[in-house]
């Protein structure tokens, strides 16, 4: 009964994480904010919302380790599990992807985040290291946003020029302004406002209602298995909480976008080691125990060295390579829950 009733605590939290986001896009941009300041923040801190709550709601609850377990056991599922599957389905052409930046970032964060582990717990000053990181990662893709702005510009300027048409400053930022909203996750222009605002209030009370549910869930599974609650958080709750993840590479993958596939992998598994658990220790402390030290964290890390070629060189992700991703994320879940 604790697995059919974590599971409807999981689908409530998808379910309420997506309609936060719809909602929150679409009241943002009818409030005027630009839709690169939506995609940076309100997206990015929407789709990790589900995530969030649980390791909030754990650290409120006394079992740290469900939320530490979510986030390590989240980013190696990630890269094994949602990169290998879309590959094993259709195969992922990255030959033509510009994530290497963002890919040093996320390297530099995993790096980061063992190193503060190693004092042993998580605290309010590891916190907030955490979330300057953070600053310093949206600050970069901010400028990096800007820029492509500044490039769109120029060429809707040359294409107006090229036809003789007159220049016009306003109309070119409208244009470049209705492109970029084209690219936010969750935009309607024509929604109403009554749908609006009941996405946001489904999102706002099924979020930690849905986290309750599945923290409370967990728990009563893993004294019941006389498992502690980090192996459930990096088997069950951080499987459950990358299907979102999953179901986007899968979509990428058979419509030909590697670009989005990885880039949805790495800027999740960004989220999740700075936001999520740099919010989480300011809540309260969240321990590190030696099996994450000496064991997990590696996995975390050897998983998100393993697609280094695939960003930087360009090989073909195809089903022998989709096979041995899986394989591994296999072999890992057998390792924890066998320890």
């Amino acid at each position: 009964m604790d697995f059919v009733i974590a599971s409807l605590g999981l689908v409530i939290l998808l379910i309420a994480g997506d309609s936060l986001v719809r909602g929150a896009v679409n009241l943002s941009l009818r409030l005027g904010v630009p839709a690169l300041i939506v995609s940076l923040t309100i997206v990015a801190f929407g789709t990790s919302a589900p995530e969030l709550l649980i390791s909030v709601r754990a650290v409120l609850e006394g079992v740290p380790g469900l939320a530490m377990g979510n986030v390590v056991g989240s980013n190696t599922a990630n890269i094994l599990l949602v990169l290998g599957v879309p590959a094993l389905l259709k195969g992922l052409d990255t030959a033509g992807c510009d994530t290497s930046h963002n890919y040093v970032y996320m390297i530099l964060a995993t790096v980061l985040f063992i190193g503060l582990a190693f004092g042993g717990q998580f605290g309010w000053p590891q916190g907030i290291i955490l979330l300057a990181g953070l600053a310093l990662m949206l600050t970069s893709a901010f400028r990096e946003a800007q820029t492509h702005r500044r490039e769109v510009k120029a060429q809707l300027a040359a294409e107006l020029t090229a036809k003789g048409e007159a220049l016009d400053p306003d109309a070119l930022e409208a244009q470049a302004e209705a492109e970029e909203e084209g690219e936010v996750e969750g935009v309607d222009p024509d929604m109403a406002w009554w749908k609006v605002l009941l996405f946001l209030g489904l999102g706002l009370i099924g979020l930690p209602l849905g986290a309750d549910i599945l923290v409370d869930s967990s728990t009563n599974i893993a004294r019941h298995y006389g498992v502690s609650e980090t192996v459930i958080g990096l088997t069950l709750v951080a499987i459950g909480t990358s299907l979102p993840e999953l179901a986007t590479t899968v979509m990428a993958a058979y419509r030909r976008q590697a670009d989005v596939a990885l880039g949805n992998v790495i800027g999740s598994n960004m989220f999740n080691l700075l936001a999520i658990i740099g919010v989480a220790s300011m809540v309260g402390p969240l321990p590190v125990e030696p099996k994450l030290l000496m064991f997990d964290l590696w996995v975390m890390l050897a998983a998100s060295l393993l697609i280094a070629p695939f960003v930087f060189r360009g090989w073909h992700m195809g089903r022998a390579w989709g096979i041995v991703f899986a394989g591994l994320y296999m072999v890992y879940l057998l390792a924890v829950l066998n320890h």
